[in-house]
C-alpha cells in the first residue's frame, strides 16, 4: 500500500505541478529555457521587460539577473529607488524603477522602467505590471 505521501507527490508530479521559489504551488509545464526557470523562481510571469526586446544579446545568467531586479523593484522597493544589477564576467548591468502602487480591482499593480547598460549602449524599457494572488507579477500588454 502506498503512502499518503507518495500519492500526493505522484499526483502533483502526474499534474505539472511545482512549488519553487516565490510562486508557490503554481500549475506549468516543466521550464524549456533558464528564462522560464527565472520566471517560476522570482515571480515575474513571461519574463517581464527583459524578456522583450529590452533582453536581446543578453545570457541567459544576465536575464535571469535583471528579472530578479525587475521582482525586488515590483515588490518590495519604495517609489523611485532603483533596484541595480550587474554581471560581472560581462560588465553588463542595468536599474529597475518603479513607480508607486496603485489598484486595480483587487490588484496592486506599478508601472516601472527597466534600463540596460551593455556593449557600450544604454536601452530602456517601461511597463506596468500587476500582481497576481500567488504573489507572482504580470507585465500587462
Amino acid at each position: 500500500m502506498k503512502s499518503p505521501a507518495a500519492t500526493i507527490l505522484a499526483a502533483l508530479l502526474l499534474a505539472g505541478c511545482a512549488a519553487d521559489g516565490l510562486v508557490k504551488n503554481a500549475c506549468a509545464p516543466a521550464p524549456r529555457s533558464i528564462g522560464e526557470a527565472g520566471e517560476k523562481r522570482f515571480g515575474v510571469v513571461g519574463g517581464g521587460l527583459i524578456a522583450g526586446q529590452l533582453g536581446t544579446n543578453l545570457s541567459d545568467r544576465e536575464r535571469i539577473r535583471g528579472i530578479e531586479a525587475e521582482y525586488r523593484a515590483l515588490e518590495s522597493t519604495p517609489a523611485g529607488e532603483p533596484v541595480a544589477w550587474r554581471d560581472e564576467r560581462t560588465g553588463h548591468g542595468g536599474t529597475v524603477t518603479a513607480t508607486a502602487p496603485y489598484r486595480v480591482g483587487s490588484q496592486d499593480c506599478r508601472s516601472y522602467t527597466h534600463v540596460i547598460e551593455a556593449d557600450g549602449t544604454s536601452r530602456t524599457a517601461r511597463g506596468t505590471a500587476c500582481r497576481n494572488r500567488d504573489g507572482s507579477w504580470t507585465l500587462l500588454d
